[in-house]
């Protein structure tokens, strides 16, 4: 899959995606980078430690978040946008739902968009992803998180998002999919669905994988956001072991290093 002008092995490689909210409200890290000198230390400091892809956000998605008018999502995100694209040579992610963002993100110099709706908040976003020809993640949400059979209900979810993306004429190989992990789901739900991840795979895309610090690390070990790295690694580690291609994550340099290992351990399996 080309992303930019960087070409993954969404096949044999598990790839970091580091994330960058321009938001003062995001659950972990609101506020911190909101300022275009901000954002930029922090994007070459996640460069450093390995990152290959690079996620703006301009609204936060927390429980409980406030919406923000999508002018307002622009002033955040479009200045920092042009800065990394400027100074940096990384494929860069834009994290949102509206086709107005979008659309002025791929003006901005974006790479790719990621959609926690999965195109179904805005039927416009479909639209722009489709004229402008770039990949885009679709992620599994939904209003209400009662479900049946989780796994089934999830690929189904995922599959109408997949439906809408091919009428607005986008290909198979530009489109990535997303569990949803926290969005719509219970505390069992979500290691249900990290422990069944290689199921979400039959629908024969690359899978994303975000868990960064969320509830269910946080619930688990009774812990803090802060204190969630060492939980975060362990389903990075399932994640490579499922087979995703990439890990939205807040810590780099960890999951790099968590990665690698993991990767170089099935390699040495694979030779024996």
């Amino acid at each position: 899959m080309k992303i930019g002008n960087r070409e993954f092995d969404t096949e044999k490689c598990t790839y970091v995606m580091g994330i960058l909210n321009a938001t003062p409200d995001s659950f972990s890290d609101g506020g911190r980078y909101s300022k275009v000198d901000q954002a930029l230390f922090r994007v070459e400091e996640m460069l450093d430690c390995g990152m290959d892809i690079l996620d703006i956000g301009g609204e936060s998605t927390r429980p409980g978040f406030l919406p923000v008018h999508w002018h307002e999502e622009c002033r955040r995100v479009l200045p920092i946008i042009e800065e990394v694209k400027r100074r940096f040579d990384i494929p860069v992610s834009l994290d949102t739902c509206k086709g107005e963002v979008a659309k002025m993100g791929i003006y901005a110099g974006v790479d790719m968009i990621n959609d926690v709706w999965g195109l179904k908040f805005d039927e416009s976003l479909a639209q722009v992803v489709g004229k402008e020809q770039i990949p885009c993640v679709l992620m599994h949400n939904r209003k209400e998180g009662v479900y049946g059979d989780l796994m089934e209900d999830i690929k189904s979810d995922l599959e109408e998002s997949i439906a809408i993306a091919h009428e607005a004429g986008i290909s198979d190989d530009k489109i990535i999919l997303d569990p949803g992990i926290g969005f719509a789901k219970s505390y069992e739900n979500n290691l249900e669905i990290i422990d069944k991840l290689d199921r979400l795979k039959q629908l024969g895309y690359p899978i994303l994988l975000g868990t960064s610090r969320k509830s269910v690390i946080g619930l688990t070990l009774d812990l803090p956001v802060g204190d969630r790295i060492e939980g975060t690694l362990v389903t990075t580690v399932f994640g490579v072991l499922k087979g995703c291609a990439f890990v939205r994550v807040h810590d780099v340099k960890e999951n790099v290093r968590a990665i690698k290992m993991t990767e170089a351990i099935l390699k040495e399996r694979k030779l024996l």
